[in-house]
């Protein structure tokens, strides 16, 4: 590790910076494999004398890991975590993204904040909970592809619920700067796929034009953000606080003197809590739907296909609720807060297990060039989770 950094900062232990370099340098983007970072924790942990449960993908290249810390009379805490991260392609880095880097109190590195340090805390403090023959065992849930639109954790949560497992709560890592959030919105992505007819670009009439019937779907979904905007219910607790859709994708045509007979593109709505993505679907179905005759009076075969991609629930925890009170106190914060972005925890919610978001680092800083995580916030996660050692009367079973 590359470091360079004063003595005056709080710093973490040296077996958590020695973990997160660990765990930075498995290179777990999303469209590849994170079975070497998986399975070098599971035998991490086997060597502590713990067990994992591995649920791969379909095509058996990925897995999510859950693994119990201790045994324990009541039911246990989940630490909750995603091992993928995003792509460094086209970003300007100033250093090796897949090598912990170190500089003015600052840990760089691609999942530095998003979000390998958590994993890599509660790692490397395992021994310390092992040996700490805990009323309640910890449980430890890492999970791939949550980038790409929450997808591994989904088996994950399958295999509790199988288990017939008794958790008291999960907390998700996801970074917030160590502050408590009890709300966050849910994503929802579509693709759509329209097929025309194609025609000379002189004979407009004989075509059916893919590009423009897909615009006009395009431009009633900004119609219906605008609606959310101006008409939805706020809540004040999150920066954006009303449901948004837009699209971000889209492709299409051969050339410009051919009508076009394809075209596909990717929209997505992150909705408030408790808003139901299936009625906005539905209402961009329907008015697509009313478009299609036009294009069946010029080719029979023309249609307009939507697949939906990814969804996520939003979050929404009781500021009263144990959890969150285990949280406030664990992190010694006098406030809760509600993010825009969305994570695994309205997954672990909806399955009945109560959730809460905290972890080191900024979201502002995820996704980015240079992604860093200051030292001083993984020193909070450190007691954060040391904490957990010691009696919490907020959350006593």
């Amino acid at each position: 590790m590359t470091t360079t950094t004063s003595p005056a900062l709080l710093q973490p232990s040296p077996d958590v910076l020695a973990m997160i370099e660990r765990l930075i340098a498995f290179p777990t983007v999303s469209r590849d494999s994170n079975l070497g970072m998986i399975e070098w924790i599971r035998d991490y942990l086997a060597g502590l004398g713990v067990t994992s449960r591995l649920t791969y993908d379909a095509a058996g290249k990925k897995a999510n890991l859950f693994a119990t810390l201790g045994e324990g009379s009541k039911p246990g805490l989940i630490l909750s975590g995603h091992t993928d991260v995003v792509p460094v392609q086209g970003q300007a880095w100033d250093t090796d993204p897949f090598k912990a880097t170190i500089k003015d109190g600052l840990l760089y590195g691609r999942g530095s904040c998003d979000m390998k340090s958590y994993i890599a805390t509660a790692l490397a403090l395992a021994p310390r909970f092992l040996a700490a023959k805990m009323d309640a065992p910890l449980h430890l849930a890492f999970s791939y592809d949550e980038e790409v639109g929450c997808i591994g954790v989904k088996s994950l949560i399958a295999d509790l619920q199988d288990m017939n497992l008794k958790t008291a709560g999960c907390i998700v890592g996801e970074p917030t700067s160590m502050q408590p959030v009890i709300a966050h919105k849910g994503t929802h992505r579509f693709r759509c796929c329209v097929t025309g007819r194609e025609a000379h670009s002189s004979y407009t009439n004989l075509g059916v034009n893919a590009i423009e019937y897909a615009a006009r779907i395009i431009v009633y979904i900004r119609q219906m953000a605008d609606r959310f905007a101006q008409l939805e219910t706020r809540d004040y607790g999150f920066t954006v606080p009303y449901t948004t859709m837009q699209t971000g994708l889209i492709r299409g045509g051969l050339a410009s003197n051919i009508v076009p007979k394809e075209c596909i593109f990717e929209f997505e709505a992150r909705t408030m809590p408790g808003t139901d993505a299936t009625h906005l679907l539905e209402e961009v179905e329907s008015f697509a739907a009313r478009l299609l005759p036009e294009m069946l009076l010029v080719e029979p075969n023309a249609k307009i296909a939507f697949e939906r991609l990814a969804s996520a629930p939003g979050l929404s925890t009781k500021e009263h609720e144990a959890i969150v009170q285990l949280a406030i106190a664990l992190s010694r914060s006098k406030a809760t807060g509600a993010v825009s972005y969305c994570t695994e925890a309205g997954l672990f919610q909806g399955a009945g297990i109560p959730t809460v978001v905290c972890g080191p680092g900024s979201i502002e800083q995820a996704h980015r060039p240079n992604e860093f995580v200051p030292l001083e916030q993984v020193a909070q996660c450190e007691a954060f989770l040391l904490r957990l050692l010691d009696p919490v009367p907020a959350f006593s079973q």
